[in-house]
């Protein structure tokens, strides 16, 4: 193999300069677009505060939403009294006055304390047992909290005063003295200590009664008792069957609503499928209007463009928005959102697949004296039909993503109950939920749609 000295390439270059300096310019050229990218990164990293926004995130608390998506947290509240404790749950609560986790105990009140309401427990003492090593020990005047070899000690004036003995633990934090005091035991949860109350977060892995919430006669039991009931138990309604009652009980869950979730991310399907009907229908009558091929019409074309610009001009939600106003909240208002902002998508791409057509087929049809009409049956529609349906397949799934958004906005369907959920901040399991059953619907049908597609384009093809 021969090599070539610097004196022989440089001659070379000088006998065809076009070639080398073409090079050169590609070189640089590709140089000037990397340096522009980097700059323009750079420009929009200062611009939009992205060190800021990121060196400014709270980071823990993204942590505990993530957390809470895979986890349940029972929720005790100990509320100060001059004589005695009062422990209530929230609403829908497993546990309840004459129910208690199992980390929770108490001794009774005195004799001569006062009654509390009937949806709370009295007690002289509580102890929460967070874990092995973490408990809180509340009194009337007083809690001790423990986490591994460190304590906390909290003087209590009910409804007037709250007194930390010592210094605050890391683990502990409180704004201003006097005010009220957060504990954090990590992954297992968090306190919330007040001259009011004493609010308990306590954390565990898994969705605590997805199938049977506490009010069912089935809660608590294990699967093999709860199949060993619904096949041959004695029944514990007179009224229905072990399986109805099963059954009634999963679907009107108190704490999960299977029954209203389901109600509406059906809702949101059909919200989806009916706006994209609608609005393919009234597209593909309206693209004949808008291709140039086929209506020989200057201004009838703008007119039927400009308004399919105006449609898909005024993004989903906005319209959703508009809707709302005029229908109130439901799913006429998402269905009514989808059909006008498709129509005017719909319009525009079946207007394109009409001007790319071949015309032969279309001559061909003239050439033997067929209808205007019967032109446009068999001699266009044939060829564009494929194309319009898989094209009005696909927004059909991506209008099942879009319902949910514009849902939240109180166009109906799945979105408005995952914009609830998400509102109390307290049910992101809850959320999670609904995410997933969102995923696994648009999974579906984005393989029935694909399929769909598929199966035109081929038989497209085979013809």
């Amino acid at each position: 193999m021969t090599s070539l000295s610097m004196s022989d390439m440089q001659s070379v270059a000088d006998r065809h300069p076009d070639v080398f300096t073409g090079s050169w310019r590609k070189s640089l050229s590709g140089w000037a677009i990397g340096a522009g990218l980097v700059a323009y990164l750079g420009f929009a990293w200062w611009f939009f505060s992205v060190g800021a926004v990121i060196a400014g995130g709270n980071w823990g608390i993204a942590g505990t939403y993530l957390a809470d998506w895979v986890s349940y947290e029972v929720r005790p509240q100990i509320d100060f009294r001059d004589d005695r404790l009062d422990i209530s749950y929230p609403r829908f609560a497993s546990y309840r006055a004459d129910r208690h986790p199992e980390w929770l105990s108490f001794d009774p009140p005195a004799a001569t304390a006062a009654a509390p309401a009937a949806n709370k427990a009295a007690a002289s003492l509580v102890t929460v047992e967070i874990d092995g090593r973490d408990r809180i020990e509340i009194t009337p005047t007083s809690v001790l909290v423990s986490r591994g070899d460190e304590t906390l000690d909290i003087a209590i004036v009910p409804e007037k005063s709250i007194t930390v003995a010592g210094a605050l633990p890391s683990w502990a934090t409180q704004k201003a003295p006097g005010e009220k005091i957060t504990v954090d035991f990590g992954f297992a949860g968090s306190a919330q200590i007040d001259a009011d109350d004493v609010k308990i977060r306590h954390r565990f892995l898994g969705w605590e009664n997805f199938v049977f919430d506490a009010n069912s006669p089935f809660w608590g039991k294990s699967t093999s008792e709860v199949f060993s009931l619904i096949v041959s138990g004695e029944r514990l309604d007179p009224g229905v069957s072990n399986a109805a009652l099963a059954w009634d009980n999963i679907v009107n869950n108190s704490e999960w609503q299977h029954g209203d979730v389901w109600t509406k991310m059906l809702q949101t399907i059909v919200m989806a499928f009916v706006g994209t009907l609608f609005a393919s229908l009234l597209a593909f009558p309206l693209a004949f209007l808008a291709a140039r091929n086929i209506t020989r019409n200057r201004l009838v074309n703008q007119v039927a463009k400009r308004f399919f610009d105006f449609l898909r001009s005024v993004d989903m939600l906005i319209w959703a928005l508009f809707f709302t106003r005029a229908f109130g909240p439901g799913p006429i208002a998402g269905i009514s959102a989808i059909f006008v902002t498709d129509t005017g998508t719909f319009g525009k791409l079946y207007s394109e697949a009409l001007e790319n057509i071949d015309d032969k087929q279309r001559e061909g049809m003239r050439s033997v004296g067929a209808s205007p009409a019967s032109v446009q049956r068999y001699g266009v529609v044939p060829q564009v039909l494929p194309v319009l349906i898989s094209q009005s397949l696909y927004f059909w799934e991506s209008n099942t993503r879009s319902a949910t958004i514009i849902g939240a906005v109180g166009a109906g369907g799945i979105g408005l109950k995952l914009w609830e959920a998400m509102r109390t901040n307290s049910d992101w399991e809850n959320v999670a939920y609904m995410v997933l059953l969102i995923l696994i619907v648009v999974f579906i049908f984005d393989n029935i749609s694909t399929a769909l597609r598929q199966r035109l384009i081929g038989n497209k093809a085979s013809h």
